[in-house]
């Protein structure tokens, strides 16, 4: 409703002593299209108590956007002779990140090209204030962001980056604590409110606000002038009682009446708007009856988990009712002999209600008769295999029925049957050990691998075998060979000639100094076992044959 000061509507001359302080009062607390906002309308209460401090209150309840343009038109044409600049809005906002607007009644989800049409742009409110530095408040009480899906609008809800003008006060709040403000210390004339407002944890504050800040003055008592020209109070009150009714009923009838009995009335250009747009909206009475079920977000979320549940994909259950809720709500309406509003009414959620549990109850009982089927095959298939008690048996129950009724059984039965496999195993790779053992031959370890090759003794089988494949060297045979040496001579230039071969040979003999030390030992071994001849580490007789003829000048004595 638009509030203004009577006493100025209705003499002939504005009052000379004072320049008019201006105010715009918007709360929208329900959308047509968008999620209820809790308090919206609250800060409005303030009217009055800025009617009493001099001001003109251009304020409205949940405005559409030629109404919201309308009355800040007219504040910015009243700013021009103000003292005081004061712009309240609670509701949802949109923003790009650089700009702002405040949503008025009939939008729906707007995008970046649709939302200067069903919005009122902040940065066209703070230019109106900067002309009254120190002396322009601007409350915000801003909705809770997660009511709003703007996925693929290029716009995110919220308040973004405002461009604060200097001297300028901006108050951001929730809406309910916005009109605490408004009703209190905004509203107390003559008070210092920098200090109250900069400590309060609940409100976030840009611009300017020092701590002895006062806005207002004193309340205004105004004498009535005896000469009046126009309209009474009387009669604009009766043009406002009849204009809140109207907006009450909010139908076409009622707005046709209202043009009808004031032709030139005040809100004539807002009734037509509201009659083109409810002419405009066909299920707009099934919309209200809706909203006026005040649905929360739960109770969406089970109304699109029973569409769901009904086969009417919602395609997601957020509690947000877009565009593919509705049409699943309007192919349910169809299905069930309603009218296709896409709106539902307090039978319609409780026939869904009901529709949802049966069809929940038939799944049950599906789910269960499935369940009984399945254990019966179960049952019948273990019967014929795993209910036999043997090893095949129980391997095809499992490969069937891997979690099966009696799959625990079957396995544990295997596990049982494997363990005494495992144990047979194991006695019958001892035995055959053992006999291996005995004998102490290459055959006989040959013998176990060939029956066991990953047997528990396979490691000790190979082992053996290498021991005994290396050839025997008798203590004869070492003497022998030495003795043959000795008939060599090997000291001196010999014995270094020898060291040199070695070397050549890649065997490592130590020094070169003509002494046969240990070194020289193992490099003779060295040399014996890679020729293949009994490594004895002297220079015996098959040794000098293929290691010193040819190198060194010996002469090989016979025998």
């Amino acid at each position: 409703m638009l509030h203004r000061l009577l006493l100025t509507t209705a003499f002939i001359m504005p009052l000379p002593a004072f320049a008019q302080d201006v105010a715009l009062l918007l709360g929208n607390q329900r959308y047509e299209q968008l999620d209820n906002v809790t308090r919206g309308e609250a800060m409005l209460a303030a009217a009055p108590r800025f009617e009493a401090l001099g001001f003109e209150v251009f304020s409205r309840a949940n405005a559409r956007a030629l109404a919201a343009k309308d009355l800040a038109a007219a504040f910015q044409a009243g700013a021009g002779d103000a003292d005081r600049l004061v712009v309240a809005l609670a509701g949802h906002f949109v923003t790009d990140g650089a700009r702002t607007w405040f949503l008025t009644a009939e939008a729906s989800a707007p995008d970046l090209f649709s939302v200067d049409g069903v919005g009122v742009s902040l940065d066209s409110l703070l230019q109106v204030l900067a002309a009254r530095p120190g002396q322009a408040v601007l409350v915000l009480g801003m909705a809770d962001v997660r009511d709003l899906d703007m996925a693929g609008s290029a716009l995110r809800a919220g308040i973004g980056a405002l461009d604060v003008p200097q001297g300028v006060t901006v108050i951001r709040t929730d809406p309910g604590t916005a009109a605490t403000v408004m009703q209190g210390p905004l509203s107390a004339p003559e008070a210092v409110i920098g200090a109250l407002l900069a400590d309060n944890p609940a409100l976030e504050i840009d611009g300017f606000l020092p701590r002895d800040w006062a806005i207002m003055p004193g309340e205004v008592i105004v004498e009535t002038p005896a000469l009046v020209i126009g309209p009474t109070p009387a009669d604009l009150n009766a043009e406002a009682t009849l204009w809140d009714s109207t907006t009450a009923a909010d139908t076409v009838e009622a707005y046709r009446a209202y043009v009808a009995r004031y032709p030139q009335g005040r809100f004539v250009v807002e009734a037509e708007t509201q009659i083109a747009a409810i002419l405009a909206e066909p299920n707009r009475a099934a919309r209200l009856a809706e909203d006026a079920l005040n649905l929360s977000r739960d109770v969406r979320r089970t109304v699109q988990a029973n569409l769901t549940a009904l086969t009417y994909d919602t395609r997601g259950v957020d509690g947000l009712f877009g565009p593919v809720s509705r049409g699943a709500i309007t192919n349910w309406q169809q299905s069930n002999g309603f009218p296709q509003t896409s709106y539902l009414t307090r039978d319609q959620l409780n026939l869904l209600d009901a529709q949802a549990a049966r069809r929940q109850a038939e799944i049950d009982a599906e789910a269960a008769r499935a369940v009984a089927q399945a254990e019966a095959l179960d049952r019948a298939y273990w019967a014929e295999t795993g209910g036999v008690g043997d090893e095949p048996g129980f391997r095809a129950y499992l490969a069937r029925y891997p979690n099966g009724v009696f799959a625990a059984i079957a396995t544990a039965r295997l596990a049982a049957i494997d363990a005494q496999r495992q144990t047979q195993a194991e006695a019958a790779d001892r035995a055959a050990w053992s006999n291996a053992q005995s004998g102490d031959v290459i055959a006989g370890y040959q013998d176990y691998l060939v029956a066991y090759p990953d047997g528990v003794f396979a490691a000790q089988a190979r082992a053996r075998i290498d021991a005994l494949s290396v050839p025997q060297i008798s203590d004869a045979q070492v003497a022998g060979a030495q003795e043959e040496e000795a008939t060599l001579r090997l000291s001196g230039i010999r014995a270094q000639l020898l060291e040199l071969r070695l070397r050549d040979l890649g065997h490592n003999p130590g020094r070169l100094d003509g002494v046969i030390d240990g070194d020289t030992r193992n490099a003779i071994v060295s040399y014996q076992e890679e020729q293949g001849v009994l490594a004895t580490g002297y220079v015996d007789r098959a040794t000098a044959v293929g290691l010193i003829t040819g190198s060194i000048s010996v002469t090989i004595p016979t025998r």
